[in-house]
């Protein structure tokens, strides 16, 4: 009998590995910034634990403005417009449907970008520029999806254009012989000159890209449906790359480790 005790005794002191077992003790608070291990009292950054320096310094230290962080937020988001015009004009001309709600992806990517450059700092002229970057993204758009259908569907771009150089053409054929040479050269210089050149043709397309979501009211519901989705999408950037505050709340008393 006393042999039986002496093995329950041993065998109740021996690790069980079937087992789950855990320390008495708790693991000791850890400062979520630097790390270290918190005694005394601790403070919340953000809902995050934190020691009095970090969360002194976070009061102290809150993210500033400057050039160079909007610089780097501008040109990311710039790079993120070009990217969410692309996915929007290619989605449309390869599917020939026109989604409005891809302006909302399109308004998450530049807020996105933008928070990437400026390392988290945003406010009043970050939103300005991606409510910008994000219109502009999602209504000149317009273009690239107008181009890529008519080449997709064999549609000459110039059409309108030859059929109003045509008549006169033909008026300076059926004009008298001694008339139309030197009409010719005087027909052909105004054509050259009321002829639009490659920028003012590039900056004209931009100006009826920007207003294509207004265009598109000729069409009141599909219209205001698609300026309604925009504004969501123009919403989006903004919120994310309003200004964000640090709150910093303490002290709490800190349970210590029992060892």
């Amino acid at each position: 009998m006393p042999d039986n005790l002496g093995l329950t005794a041993a065998g109740s002191s021996a690790p069980q590995f079937s087992k789950a077992e855990y320390a008495s003790g708790s693991e000791p608070d850890t400062c979520r910034i630097c790390g270290q291990t918190i005694v005394g009292s601790y403070y919340r950054v953000n809902n995050a634990m934190a020691c009095a320096s970090c969360a002194d310094q976070a009061q102290r230290g809150q993210p500033r403005d400057s050039h160079l962080a909007y610089s780097r937020a501008l040109l990311l988001g710039i790079g993120a417009a070009v990217l969410g015009m692309a996915l929007y004009a290619g989605f449309a001309i390869l599917t020939e449907i026109v989604i409005g709600y891809v302006a909302l992806a399109v308004g998450w990517l530049v807020g996105k970008a933008m928070l990437k450059g400026s390392n988290g700092i945003g406010g009043l002229r970050y939103q300005i520029t991606a409510a910008i970057l994000t219109y502009a993204a999602v209504s000149v758009a317009a273009i690239p999806i107008y181009i890529g259908l008519a080449i997709k569907h064999h549609q000459p771009l110039g059409q309108h254009e030859q059929r109003q150089a045509a008549p006169s053409a033909d008026e300076g054929s059926a004009s008298g012989g001694g008339d139309s040479p030197v009409q010719a050269p005087d027909a052909q210089a105004a054509g050259q000159h009321h002829r639009p050149g490659l920028g003012a043709a590039l900056a004209m397309m931009v100006g009826i890209g920007l207003a294509s979501p207004f265009l598109e009211l000729a069409d009141p519901v599909h219209g205001i449906i698609g300026l309604v989705i925009l504004a969501v999408g123009i919403r989006i950037a903004w919120r994310m790359t309003a200004m964000r505050k640090l709150a910093v709340d303490g002290p709490y008393s800190s349970t210590p480790a029992t060892v």
